[in-house]
């Protein structure tokens, strides 16, 4: 897979691309991370990439004309179809199903918008596709665009190692709702004890634990992923008292 980002400011992916499991998957050859440095097709002497809005208003926005060839270059030296995005606080919402679908595709292209957005024209000869990370307004697309990659190559096959780790996040669980609280050493921290079924070595009753608990999260913080096909609250697990905290706080324990 190989993944082009277009963008005014190419040093601020530094950090994120060159360590983590981002870094990892490029040493493995898993995806292939392209930044293109719009700043090189800007026009004129200064290589100008943004001007005044038609029909005035406030900011300025990015040039049709730098936009459009940077990312036409960015697709002739890939021998795949892409698949183009623009961010952009007016665009669909990105979740986990887009980053699923767009795993899949041999060459994704991402612009970071920047200023007071781009050029319309931009989107509409390029058939770009608009995506959000959220509902609110941040400076540039520089970390929505990191945001997009690390959700895209954490999903490629050996990207994390173990490859049901991500089938078993929150949005990528069956059901697609949040995944349930997790513990490791110490045992016993401040009085707030490990649920003692996770130290059973059941497995049968750690894992209905485990759903019982990613369920009441879900109906707890994110009650509209039950409405949306995430899990029954009909169908709730309950575990018998001996699966319960004891001895100890009560955190995270079934009640």
């Amino acid at each position: 897979m190989v993944i082009s980002v277009v963008t005014l400011f190419p040093d601020m992916f530094s950090g994120v691309f060159g360590a983590s499991m981002v870094k990892r998957a490029q040493t493995r050859g898993l995806v292939d991370v392209r930044l293109v440095p719009l700043r090189t097709f800007g026009v004129g002497p200064r290589r100008a990439v943004d001007d005044y809005p038609f029909g005035g208003g406030v900011g300025m926005l990015m040039r049709v004309d730098v936009v459009v060839p940077a990312v036409e270059w960015a697709i002739a030296h890939v021998a795949a179809p892409a698949e183009i995005l623009i961010t952009s606080a007016q665009g669909e919402r990105f979740d986990q199903a887009m980053a699923e679908d767009l795993a899949h595709k041999p060459h994704v292209v991402v612009v970071a918008g920047h200023y007071e957005g781009i050029d319309e024209r931009a989107r509409q000869i390029l058939g770009a596709r608009e995506v959000s990370v959220g509902d609110y307004v941040l400076t540039g697309g520089e970390i929505p665009a990191m945001i997009l990659v690390d959700a895209l190559i954490r999903l490629l096959p050996g990207a994390l190692g173990a490859e049901a780790g991500a089938r078993q996040d929150s949005f990528s669980r069956p059901g697609g709702g949040l995944e349930g609280p997790q513990y490791t050493r110490p045992e016993e921290y401040r009085g707030w004890r490990v649920p003692p079924v996770l130290l059973s070595g059941h497995h049968e009753r750690i894992r209905a634990w485990q759903e019982a608990e990613a369920e009441e999260r879900t109906r707890q913080r994110r009650p509209d992923l039950l409405s949306a096909g995430g899990p029954d609250p009909a169908g709730s697990v309950t575990l018998d008292e001996s699966v319960r905290l004891k001895g100890g706080k009560e955190g995270n324990g079934l009640h």
